[in-house]
């Protein structure tokens, strides 16, 4: 199993009560200039987190930056899920979510569809879900 460091709440998606996505991006080749993909953000109410779990995945198939971005953006789409940082070096995402909103097993579907182009095919595993606590 990969080793990954766990992030607490407070340092990973919280600032000033903004939400906010760490991306290691070292090490990986520059984004191919045809495959840009914006950013996609959402905001949530923080008394959601109340309710709110974190999940593991890794994650295979990303190659650049403009691969992660298109992992995040499918898994924030979700509707159960607050944030989601993405490690493009370890190939791991974490997801911020309320699994009463957005069943766990939605997580690795939601990453096979971020490559729905035709040119990306990404996949995904399960690594571990957690009850989250600040």
């Amino acid at each position: 199993m990969p080793v990954f460091p766990v992030y607490t709440f407070q340092s990973c998606f919280f600032l000033n009560q903004k939400v906010f996505m760490m991306t290691n991006l070292s090490n990986h080749k520059t984004a191919d200039p045809h495959c840009h993909v914006p950013r996609y953000e959402k905001a949530f109410d923080a008394d959601e987190l109340t309710h709110a779990y974190s999940a593991f995945l890794s994650v295979q198939g990303m190659g650049c930056p403009s691969c992660a971005t298109r992992v995040h953006n499918n898994l924030l789409q979700l509707e159960g899920v607050y944030a989601v940082e993405i490690d493009l070096e370890r190939a791991l995402a974490h997801v911020l979510f309320n699994p009463s909103r957005t069943p766990v097993g939605s997580l690795p579907p939601a990453v096979a569809l971020a490559g729905n182009d035709g040119r990306h095919h990404y996949s995904a595993q399960l690594l571990g879900v957690y009850e989250s606590t600040e």
